[in-house]
């Protein structure tokens, strides 16, 4: 019985990782959180806090929080002191500038090392400019990046519901099939009921055919031999006596022949002398052929003892056999077919008996309406995140236009510099590349504490998400944290899909779907449903059974041959079938006539021709005549009936030496026969109605050990239920948290690097910019030379206070 297999639903592919990922700069971000918080997950302080929601203010808790959080309290306080003190240092720096202090004096110092400190600095400032434009570019990515995360993680939620929606309705569909398939078992069982006859029968019949037919085939093979002896016997009786009438009749022809040639021979005188007409008579003897009317008797007794009739009776009373079982059988098979509607019955109630199908409609409800409130919510997210996305470009774009003002500070100080120019005789480009340097430094002041909060509070919500959320689930420590806090109290799954007393875990089942495994083992349903119990169909097999043991199966009497028979067979053998033929073929081998008829026919016509009494050539010439044509009667009358006798006798001799063994042979055949189906045929009906009984219950003992395969080992194969979860966390992690600290991280990198940028594009623009005071230096050891209008500076002494 073939039972198909279970069909597994397909499922839309994952959705793919939003494009323009930076590996490296998701390792620095690891890096950086792992110094920041080398805590491991507070999996005891978070349980705390759950715990005691009213003693939150509890200052040993307030502590503890702060030990665990003070990677991110002192990247806080750091960004907070950045924040205030960055706007406050530009302020002074440009109030102290107005004033002429703080490099505000247009009078820049020539000495030897000018053209080497000129080098130097624009080498620092390329470097943190590069820095600066690489931090940039990374920031503009992670936040194209997170917008296409949020963009994307609809399309992906939307395709995991679907394909977890699929893998909750197959389930219910998979149970089905395996129920519907119930009807193949009882299908093949009622087929089989409904051809009892040529089953049963015919595993009968199979096995009483090799001891019955074969005797049944040796008694008709020895009437064929017997028939044949019968009919041969009968043309050597009949061939026998007609040739003994021919033979009376040629011996008086040729008596009476003999004389008149005699009488001719005598009156035709010295002529005729020398011919002589002895022996003129038959030679062969038929009446040498031996009587078989005794053996004709024997056979002829046996032909109306009509063997082939009662043989034939037994062949078709053998043949009854299946119209006689299923006749018998009716009562039986409407028992057991009213069984076969009960098994059906009780496999079909065994799907109200799992209360997981029950709970797959506020499944699919659940599934329906999170979909729902997505799409919802869709426009709204895509919204919000549009404002994102242009403050974080507003805000790249600041860092862009700091970098821009130092790239072109570089290009037009180094093209517009001539070194043997005075500070005071520079260029318009060199100048303007200075002016560009000091206009990057005022953006920087302006701008950086705004990027440094968008930093800090990204940092702060990105980063606790990746330590309190992302890494623990990749290291497995966040499932069993959300079972054994109150976060989860309310939230048993067991009780949640109806399984009393089970013992069902988030972890357990996370692992088990992780590696497909079924929903019966995942679930540990065995627990919940007794599965042996439900497909328990031994109450209705045994009935079944029961019917069967009724079932009282006879064959018809089988009588091969009746007493009389027997004793007419055994009188043939006993007579042998075999008269002595011996003498008979000796006459058919002699002539029919001693003396050649032709040759002494041509003698008395020699005679005649020579002869001159016309009275005496007539009668010579007359007598050879009746000489040729009783020679021509031997030829057509005798010839004939003695082949056809010798062919008889032939046949015969062969064939009736084998008559009496094979006629004990068949008598011994049909006495086995007679005993084997007189003694074993009950045992054989009963054997043969159980193979058929165990064949009938092996369809439900086959259907039983496959459903119980398919319920627990292919039913449900939760494999999407953890990509599920999977997807889940590589939108909220892999797309949505690493795009979003990847963007804090890349605009800190850029902030951090604008203070040395505004310290060294600050330094480096005196070497750009003109000057209005004269510094001139020569090598040739003269004095220095001022104009007048430079300002007198007092060297400051130390004064005490009085």
């Amino acid at each position: 019985m073939a039972l198909q297999n279970l069909s597994q639903p397909e499922y839309e592919p994952g959705p793919a990782p939003p494009a323009g990922s930076l590996p490296g700069l998701s390792s620095m971000v690891r890096s950086f959180l792992g110094l920041v918080q080398p805590n491991a997950f507070p999996a005891e302080l978070l349980t705390k806090l759950i715990q005691q929601k009213n003693d939150i203010t509890n200052p040993a808790v307030y502590k503890e929080v702060l030990v665990y959080e003070v990677g991110f309290l002192v990247c806080a306080a750091i960004g907070l002191l950045f924040i205030i003190l960055m706007p406050l240092v530009g302020f002074c720096f440009c109030s102290c500038r107005c004033c002429g202090n703080c490099g505000g004096t247009m009078y820049q110092k020539q000495s030897k090392r000018t053209g080497c400190q000129r080098r130097a600095l624009f080498a620092l400032v390329l470097l943190a400019t590069t820095l600066i434009l690489a931090g940039n570019i990374c920031a503009f990515i992670s936040n194209d990046r997170v917008s296409r995360a949020v963009n994307s993680s609809f399309g992906a939620l939307n395709t995991t519901l679907d394909n977890l929606g699929t893998f909750v309705r197959s389930i219910s569909q998979q149970v089905d099939f395996i129920i519907a398939s119930s009807e193949v078992p009882v299908s093949r069982a009622n087929g089989s009921l409904q051809n009892i006859g040529p089953i049963l029968g015919g595993r009968i019949i199979s096995e009483v055919g090799e001891e019955a037919y074969g005797a049944l085939g040796s008694a008709m093979r020895l009437l064929e031999v017997t028939d044949l002896v019968e009919q041969e016997l009968r043309a050597v009786n009949e061939s026998g006596q007609r040739l003994q009438q021919l033979q009376g009749e040629l011996s008086q022809n040729l008596s009476r022949l003999q004389e008149q040639i005699n009488q001719t021979l005598q009156n035709c005188g010295q002529p005729c002398d020398q011919v002589s007409v002895s022996g003129l008579a038959p030679e062969a003897n038929f009446s040498m052929v031996p009587d078989v009317s005794s053996q004709l008797e024997l056979l002829s007794n046996l032909t109306s003892a009509n063997l082939s009739a009662s043989l034939q009776q037994a062949n078709e009373t053998l043949n009854k056999t299946p119209t006689r079982v299923e006749e018998q059988a009716q009562k039986v098979v409407a028992d057991a077919r009213r069984q076969l509607a009960e098994v059906r019955r009780k496999i079909g109630g065994v799907r109200s008996e799992i209360p997981v199908l029950d709970t797959l409609g506020n499944v699919m409800a659940t599934l329906d309406t999170i979909g729902r409130q997505a799409r919802d919510y869709e426009p709204q997210v895509a919204s919000y995140d549009g404002y994102r996305w242009i403050v974080g470009i507003c805000l790249c774009c600041l860092v862009l236009l700091v970098v821009l003002c130092y790239l072109l500070a570089l290009v037009l100080g180094a093209l517009g510099l001539k070194p043997s120019a005075l500070p005071t005789e520079r260029g318009c480009l060199s100048n303007s590349g200075g002016d560009f340097f000091m206009a990057g430094v005022g953006f920087s002041f302006l701008f950086s504490w705004l990027l440094m909060l968008l930093v800090l509070v990204t940092f702060l919500l990105g980063g606790n998400a990746d330590t309190l959320v992302c890494q623990p689930w990749h290291s497995r420590q966040l499932l069993p944290f959300l079972e054994t806090s109150d976060l989860t109290a309310s939230f048993n799954l067991s009780e949640m899909l109806g399984l009393q007393g089970g013992t069902v875990t988030l972890s357990s089942v996370y692992n088990n779907c992780q590696h497909n495994e079924p929903l019966w083992r995942t679930l540990q349903l065995g627990q919940a449903v007794p599965l042996d119990e439900l497909l328990n169909i031994s109450q209705y097999t045994g009935e079944i059974t029961a019917a069967f043991d009724r079932l009282n199966v006879s064959l018809d009497p089988v009588t091969f041959l009746s007493p009389r028979q027997k004793q007419l067979l055994r009188d043939i053998s006993a007579s042998g079938l075999q008269p002595n033929f011996t003498g008979a073929l000796q006459q058919l081998e002699r002539n029919v006539t001693q003396r050649d008829l032709l040759a002494l026919a041509e003698q008395l016509e020699a005679l005649a021709n020579v002869t001159d009494n016309p009275t005496t050539k007539q009668k010579l010439q007359e007598e050879g005549s009746e000489l040729r044509q009783i020679n021509g009667q031997i030829r057509s009358r005798f010839l004939p009936e003695m082949q056809a006798l010798n062919r008889s006798i032939r046949t015969l001799q062969a064939t009736t030496p084998q008559v009496p063994a094979q006629i004990d042979n068949m008598l011994r055949q049909i006495e086995d026969a007679q005993t084997f189906l007189d003694t074993r045929a009950a045992q054989i009906i009963s054997n043969e109605s159980r193979v058929f009984l165990d064949t009938l219950l092996g369809y439900f003992n086959s259907y039983v050990d496959w459903a119980k395969s398919m319920l627990t080992g292919e039913v449900g194969l939760c494999g999407p239920a953890a990509k599920t979860v999977d997807v889940a966390v590589t939108v909220a992690c892999s797309y949505v948290v690493d795009s979003l600290n990847g963007f804090w991280f890349s605009l800190g990198w850029c902030t951090m690097f604008l203070l040395p940028g505004v310290i060294l594009a600050v330094r480096l623009a005196k070497f750009y910019r003109r000057m209005k005071i004269a510094d001139v230096y020569e090598s040739n050891g003269e004095a220095l030379e001022m104009f007048p209008s430079a300002p007198q500076f007092k060297i400051p002494r130390v004064a005490t206070r009085k």
